[in-house]
């Protein structure tokens, strides 16, 4: 690490980790003091069926530089980390989970890609630790952000982040249901940059993160944030469209040279099964925004908070 040290905030959404909080605080205190000037940590307990909100108590008593938030009800992953980057005090912010996975002691890797002049560092993964399965439906999920963020970086991205405080004034003023934190990093800067970092495998408990999951995150990140499917629409639209004049050429040419029409009862049931489901798939996805609207005009909060523990000065 450099000789200047930063002021770092560390983020960390909580859900269902009563287990993993103590060993990972544990790990936290001797690193923290190593690579920043000041610090604090930020445990964000998004509505855990758990006693993790009981440790996060225990914690915060113990520690002066811990700070917990006890949400109302469980928001997501992503609204609990815009809490905490909005409630960090300190220059850098460092995102992590709270299973183990993101060592703590490869956090300096990020901290020193981003004194490089970068605003926002990915801890990239060196291998993946999850199953076949998991891991495509993560890298389809990556595929979804490259299209919504628009940034080369978008195939690296991991929850294990660092990002400059100063990052957040792009969406300070963003209120809405669905949240995509890399999406809104987006909205401030350019200046992206990733690095390979050990990623463990997970020894307490399971996974939150379902198939059903990630792709009903994929969806909204896709629909909330980009008009990528109203494009996939007009284009579905306009080939169905050139084929439907084949046909019709088709049938026109036969009738003119051989005096024959088009012959039976299949032909005509695929060619309105085509064009029906081409319309049903257009309208879902216009639907899909319409709801997005829907959402957004109800000015449903990102989130609400019920409790916050934590001391004035930080580390």
């Amino acid at each position: 690490m450099s000789a200047d040290k930063p002021s770092l905030t560390v983020v960390v959404p909580v859900y269902n980790s009563e287990a993993s909080l103590g060993p990972l605080v544990d790990r936290l205190a001797p690193v923290l003091p190593r690579i920043a000037s000041a610090y604090e940590l930020i445990l964000v307990n998004d509505g855990s069926r758990d006693g993790s909100w009981k440790v996060v108590e225990s914690l915060c008593r113990k520690h002066p530089w811990i700070r917990g938030v006890d949400m109302l009800r469980n928001y997501g992953q992503h609204n609990a980390i815009l809490y905490g980057i909005r409630a960090a005090r300190y220059e850098v912010i460092v995102t992590m989970d709270d299973d183990l996975q993101h060592p703590p002691e490869e956090m300096y890797k990020l901290l020193e890609v981003i004194s490089g002049g970068f605003d926002v560092v990915y801890g990239t993964p060196r291998k993946q630790t999850h199953g076949f399965v998991r891991n495509m439906a993560s890298r389809m999920t990556k595929l979804a952000l490259q299209k919504s963020m628009g940034a080369e970086t978008a195939g690296r991205v991991s929850a294990y982040r660092a990002l400059r405080t100063r990052v957040r004034d792009g969406f300070v003023d963003f209120r809405g249901q669905f949240v995509s934190i890399d999406v809104l990093l987006t909205w401030s800067t350019s200046r992206f940059a990733a690095v390979e970092v050990q990623h463990d495998p997970r020894t307490i408990g399971v996974s939150n993160y379902t198939y059903k999951k990630l792709l009903t995150y994929a969806i909204n990140m896709i629909t909330g944030f980009s008009t990528l499917p109203l494009q996939v629409a007009s284009i579905l639209g306009f080939v169905l469209t050139l084929f439907g004049i084949g046909i019709l050429t088709y049938v026109v040419v036969m009738y003119v040279r051989f005096g024959t029409t088009a012959q039976g009862f299949t032909f005509l049931a695929s060619i309105i099964a085509i064009f029906s489901g081409a319309q049903l798939f257009a309208l879902g996805i216009m639907g899909e925004y319409l709801a997005r609207m829907h959402f957004r005009m109800m000015d449903r909060p990102t989130y609400a908070v019920r409790e916050t523990l934590g001391h004035d000065e930080g580390g």
